[in-house]
């Protein structure tokens, strides 16, 4: 059996103007290329209330570190009270969007992901002793990579959100 662990787990609000269709290309783009996650779309939800939006989303992205140890990364939105509106930027209009986002994202370290030590009682017994005596110097390594992209993830998307707040 897979031993999931998750090692980072956080959240983030912030509200502002930004432009809602740059922010999901920056976050997906980003997560993809800086990490190299295969990352896959599960939901994707859309509400209209009056002249308001709001909007679900939920990524999940993995990443095969060894033959024994995977990086799973999911991610959530839910951007809320989204408006287009116009503004005028150096004597122009452009259209962008006002609303909420609060994003959770959760980074795990899965183990022994293809249940190869899951084969009889022995082998679970030689997985124990190669996680416990052999490997954790290599497993704290891998859990610090991937709470330092999950973080760096996490401060990308806000300096994003600041930067387009101050257009």
């Amino acid at each position: 059996m897979v031993e999931k662990e998750e090692i980072f787990s956080t959240k983030m609000k912030s509200s502002g103007i930004f432009t809602f269709k740059e922010f999901y290309q920056f976050c997906y783009e980003w997560l993809r290329d800086e990490t190299q996650l295969n990352l896959a779309e599960e939901k994707y939800e859309e509400k209209i209330a009056g002249d308001a939006k709001e909007i679900k989303i939920e990524w999940k992205g993995t990443r095969k570190v060894t033959d024994y140890f995977k990086y799973e990364i999911k991610v959530k939105y839910r951007v809320t009270k989204l408006k287009e509106i116009e503004l005028t930027q150096e004597g122009r209009k452009i259209k962008t969007n006002q609303g909420d986002v609060e994003m959770k994202i959760a980074g795990s370290l899965l183990r022994d992901y293809e249940g190869k030590f899951e084969k009889g009682a022995f082998r679970k017994f030689l997985r124990s002793i190669y996680e416990k005596w052999v490997i954790p110097a290599r497993i704290e390594q891998y859990e610090e990579k991937l709470i330092g992209d999950c973080d760096e993830f996490l401060a990308q998307a806000k300096a994003f959100l600041a930067l387009e707040g101050k257009r």
